[in-house]
């Protein structure tokens, strides 16, 4: 029991004030205890307690009172999740492709040029048999075109190098672009198997780090 405890249990008994000195717990068979300043009985057992005029050595200092802290320590604080690092935009292209005219996304804003049919680039406004067949008519670069009549299969059989053309997105196309490929991600990732997960996980980081820009 605290001393502030017995100093008040000695002021119920005594009816006073409490002063320097011994007071004596005694406690009964019965269990019953009282506090006097005379030593007790020889039938009740005996505990001495030390009492002081200094008030402050009866209240308990202020290391000893333990109070909530109104800051959380080290071992308590809820780590916040990890900020999703920033990561710059990375240049978009829209390319038209040289032979069907149909547009893509590229991060390749000059592609290799390929080799693709004459008959299939669609680019004559007459039937190749009327461009190519007729005196007068437009020729082209091949040593069969030496030897008599161009026919459109030969035309069509012969290859002529293109290449796509693109131009630059600007931001707000980029980011545009950037939303469309996330949500497709994110459906894929859904369905698919935890084995098929890892790179599209990753992909799903790398969009989210370019979507802080946007």
């Amino acid at each position: 029991m605290s001393r502030l405890i017995t100093l008040l249990l000695l002021l119920v008994v005594t009816g006073g004030p409490a002063t320097a000195g011994t007071v004596y717990k005694c406690s009964g068979t019965s269990g019953q205890v009282t506090y006097q300043d005379a030593p007790c009985a020889r039938t009740q057992r005996q505990q001495t307690l030390q009492l002081s005029n200094d008030p402050s050595a009866l209240a308990p200092s202020a290391s000893a009172i333990s109070t909530p802290s109104s800051t959380p320590t080290t071992d308590e604080h809820t780590e916040a999740a990890p900020a999703v690092p920033s990561v710059p935009l990375i240049p978009l292209y829209q390319c038209a492709h040289a032979v069907d005219g149909k547009l893509y996304i590229s991060s390749n804003g000059h592609p290799q040029p390929f080799l693709a049919p004459l008959g299939m680039l669609g680019a004559l406004p007459t039937s190749l048999s009327q461009a190519y067949g007729q005196p007068g008519g437009a020729g082209i670069s091949a040593p069969e075109a030496n030897r008599g009549r161009v026919t459109s299969g030969l035309v069509a059989s012969n290859y002529v190098w293109v290449q796509d053309q693109c131009r630059p997105l600007s931001v707000p196309e980029i980011c545009h672009e950037l939303r469309d490929e996330y949500e497709q991600n994110a459906r894929q990732l859904q369905r698919a198997f935890q084995s098929d997960q890892p790179p599209l996980q990753r992909r799903d980081s790398e969009l989210q780090a370019q979507l802080t820009n946007c």
